[in-house]
C-alpha cells in the first residue's frame, strides 16, 4: 500500500518550533505530537476497488448466464409438453373422425330407433326395471358360462378315478 507522504511544512515558522511551548509543561516535557506519515491509508485503494469491481461484474454475468440457461431450459421442456399435447389431439381427432363414420352408418340408426321402441313390427320392444337385479353369473345366456359346459371342473383325481371305476 501506499505511504502517505510527509506533510508540507506549516506557514507558521513557529508551529513545530520546540522552544514554543504548545500546552501546560509536565514537568520539563513538552507533549509530542505522534508522525502518522509512516502509517498505511486506511481504506481502499484503486487497484483493490477495480479487483472487487470486476468480481462483482463476474458474479452478475454468471447469475445472467445461469439465468438464460434456465429459461431456455424452461422453453425446452415447455415445447415438448405442447408437442406431446398436440399428438394427443391428433389421436382424439382420429378417434372423433372414426366415432363420426361409424355414426353414419345405416345400422347405427336403426340400433338407436330400437332404443326408442322403432323398430320392425314383428320386434317386441322390452326394457329391464330400473330396481331389476343383476344376474347370476352362472344365469342361463350369461357370458361367463358356456351352453352345455359344466359348472364345476372335477380334480384331476376325480378324471382318474371316474375313468377307472365309471360315473359315480
Amino acid at each position: 500500500m501506499p505511504r502517505r507522504a510527509a506533510p508540507p511544512p506549516p506557514d507558521d515558522p513557529t508551529a513545530l518550533d520546540p522552544s514554543v511551548p504548545d500546552g501546560p509543561d509536565l514537568d520539563g516535557m513538552r507533549p509530542v505530537a505522534p508522525d502518522l506519515s509512516a502509517l498505511p491509508i486506511a481504506g481502499i485503494d484503486r487497484r483493490q476497488l477495480g479487483m472487487i469491481l470486476g468480481a462483482v461484474i463476474a458474479v452478475w454475468v454468471i447469475i445472467v448466464f445461469a439465468r438464460q440457461v434456465g429459461d431456455a431450459s424452461a422453453a425446452s421442456t415447455r415445447a415438448q409438453e405442447i408437442a406431446q399435447a398436440n399428438e394427443e389431439l391428433r389421436s382424439d381427432i382420429a378417434s372423433y373422425r372414426r366415432e363420426l363414420a361409424f355414426i353414419q352408418r345405416q345400422e347405427y340408426f336403426i340400433q338407436q330407433a330400437r332404443a326408442f321402441g322403432l323398430g320392425n313390427a314383428r320386434e317386441i320392444p322390452f326394457s329391464l326395471a330400473p330396481d331389476a337385479p343383476p344376474l347370476a353369473a352362472d344365469a342361463p345366456g350369461s357370458g361367463a358360462v358356456r351352453v352345455g359346459a359344466p359348472t364345476e371342473r372335477p380334480s384331476p383325481l376325480d378324471r382318474w378315478l371316474e375313468l377307472l371305476f365309471g360315473p359315480g
